[in-house]
């Protein structure tokens, strides 16, 4: 069998607790565990605010989309923002008829922050940052950038459950932070997400906005004391709540998230090890201070899609992560804009990087891509 990219690893009997306790109430959808979960994850982050979601995408939308209705945005306005991203963080800009603006990566592969200050225009609302591979990049920049221009910073922290910087959790600084449960995700469920606003009005905004604009949700009118079934609807929402069962996997995901991400980062290490004395393959480095996620381990090649073909047929399958979002249809008005993230889309290769691997596989691995970016 083919060595995989991402294979996520879960606490089988862990989750199946969970679960049974959902079985067992009749309560599959909004509340219990998405109740529980949000607490959690709360304690977990410090943060003060957490709605569940169906997915990431959907928090990134709501972000943007309470931001530009509620803080007097217009169409045409501009969101500076990464073209070295999985594209649903560009895209939830697009859907709200806003213009994304890209700014150059860094070596991190994180948005640049000398970069994004050029791009900063009198249309520039946000700034989207994306911590790639669950690392910090300039950051700290970002959120002096948004300060100085007095700009929404939303946080695109798919990556980053778990992640850690000067010893705390990352984004308290910002407007919206937006996580990922997805199933190959730090802490995977099937899929899902959470939106965490710093601003308690927004949070609760976003719950009616993802309940289709509905007042309160089933959970809330059933536990009111008595059931309350009448509801009103002063917004136009979406379907984008979590459901009991997510959460429950979440529930007990989050229990390893902390020993799961300690051995990726162990993972990495030996990559690193193996990788030191190869001049020909540059690998994506950490922020000092940041311990990072490591969501992903990327590597910096010549001949990158003749490496990966060659991997491939040797049962080895790595991947890119990801390919620059301006040679994309709906985003080539900025083609050219972003060079170093244009050279490095066509460089980065994402190598097998999760909890199963053994140690005899990844020198197995190593020892194949050296070999090769000196033959190749």
């Amino acid at each position: 069998m083919a060595i995989q990219v991402l294979t996520p690893t879960f606490d089988i009997e862990g989750c199946l607790k969970e679960i049974r306790q959902c079985l067992e109430k009749g309560w599959t959808g909004v509340g219990y565990k998405t109740v529980e979960f949000e607490k959690k994850w709360k304690e977990y982050t410090g943060l003060s605010n957490a709605h569940f979601l169906n997915s990431a995408t959907s928090g990134l939308h709501l972000a943007v989309k309470l931001f530009k209705e509620f803080e007097g945005w217009e169409d045409g306005d501009e969101i500076i923002t990464t073209p070295i991203t999985f594209v649903s963080t560009n895209h939830v800009i697009l859907y709200e008829n806003l213009k994304p603006v890209f700014a150059d990566v860094d070596d991190y592969l994180c948005l640049d922050p000398y970069d994004a200050e050029k791009k900063i225009t009198n249309k520039t609302r946000a700034i989207m940052f994306v911590g790639y591979s669950g690392n910090v990049g300039q950051y700290d920049k970002i959120v002096e950038l948004c300060k100085k221009y007095n700009l929404k910073l939303i946080l695109d922290a798919a990556h980053m459950a778990g992640t850690r910087y000067n010893g705390e959790i990352p984004g308290k600084e910002a407007d919206a932070i937006i996580y990922s449960f997805q199933a190959v995700k730090p802490m995977p469920t099937f899929d899902s997400g959470m939106v965490c606003f710093k601003d308690s009005q927004y949070d609760s905004l976003a719950r009616k906005f993802s309940w289709m604009g509905i007042d309160k949700d089933t959970f809330a009118r059933t536990n009111a004391g008595i059931y309350k079934w009448k509801y009103d609807v002063p917004f136009l929402g979406y379907k984008y709540n979590g459901n009991s069962i997510a959460a429950a996997i979440a529930i007990a995901q989050l229990k390893q998230l902390d020993k799961d991400n300690q051995k990726r980062r162990e993972v990495a290490d030996i990559y690193n090890n193996f990788f030191k004395e190869c001049h020909n393959i540059t690998v994506i480095p950490t922020t000092p201070g940041c311990l990072s996620s490591q969501h992903l381990y990327v590597i910096a090649i010549n001949n990158r899609d003749k490496i990966l073909n060659k991997l491939s047929t040797i049962g080895i399958n790595c991947s890119v992560h990801y390919i620059c979002n301006t040679e994309f249809p709906m985003y080539s008005y900025a083609k050219g804009t972003c060079p170093n993230a244009e050279k490095m889309s066509n460089r980065i290769m994402t190598l097998p990087i999760h909890l199963r691997l053994t140690n005899e596989q990844i020198k197995g691995i190593s020892n194949n891509i050296r070999i090769l970016t000196r033959s190749i």
